[in-house]
């Protein structure tokens, strides 16, 4: 493998650490024509769609305005989010310009982990946000009772799971994350744990962040979904035994 070659496929293994579908040498068709792209970027199974185009130039030489032009003329006829240039030997000031208030991002590697990986978790916190409210709808669709024979939350006086307070706290935290602002404030009566759940919710950065709250997130679902599953077999063979014949 020659070192441009090894160089797309580090770039594409980048993106693959992320949870994201990347691959090289992509022959994609456009709106107007044909284009062979170095590296394409798909979302993989977070909830959003993403398309970013790459083009590695490990070159000795700066790389030109009219490439980055090129880039932009494909992003816009694949219809891509981002595209990035990617160069270890800089870029002509021309370049800059033709890049600028545009989507096409020139960068080296380096730059490009930093940046995208934000890019990247601002769209996983806006999904987890997402499925949060859809969380919440569902949690407020199911009576009190049922919610606390189910599990989702205690009777009172009795200590237990909250899923009420699991989504307030996320709410929050993930608000929070999106300001730049990790982690809690202990003098807010933080409950670090509900029942004998432990809610961890880190504050050493972004990613960090976006990792715990989907953990947290999946809890509940897994939680709803069971409950839910629990109400409708409950149904069900409420229903069932009101046609029956007595005996």
């Amino acid at each position: 493998m020659s070192d441009w070659q090894e160089y797309q496929e580090d770039v594409a293994e980048y993106f693959r650490s992320l949870g994201l579908d990347a691959n090289t040498n992509v022959d994609f068709a456009g709106v107007r024509t044909h284009h062979v792209v170095d590296v394409v970027v798909r979302s993989a199974h977070l909830g959003f769609d993403v398309l970013w185009i790459v083009e590695c130039k490990l070159w000795s030489t700066a790389v030109s305005k009219l490439h980055v032009l090129a880039l932009r003329q494909i992003a816009s006829d694949v219809g891509a989010d981002r595209g990035f240039v990617l160069s270890e030997s800089g870029f002509q000031s021309g370049a800059f310009e033709a890049a600028s208030l545009t989507n096409v991002t020139l960068s080296t590697f380096a730059g490009l982990r930093n940046l995208s990986e934000h890019d990247f978790c601002m769209y996983r916190l806006r999904e987890l946000q997402d499925r949060l409210a859809v969380c919440n709808r569902r949690y407020w669709d199911i009576s009190k009772s049922d919610r606390i024979e189910t599990g989702l939350r205690p009777d009172v006086p009795q200590i237990g799971y909250s899923a009420a307070i699991v989504m307030n706290a996320l709410r929050d935290y993930l608000a929070d994350a999106a300001r730049g602002v990790y982690g809690v404030d202990p003098d807010e009566n933080w409950p670090g744990t509900v029942g004998t759940h432990l809610i961890d919710l880190p504050s050493a950065g972004l990613r960090d962040a976006v990792d715990a709250a989907q953990s947290l997130i999946e809890d509940l679902e897994a939680r709803l979904n069971k409950a839910e599953l629990t109400l409708r077999e409950r149904s069900s063979n409420g229903a069932t035994g009101a046609s029956s014949p007595p005996g």
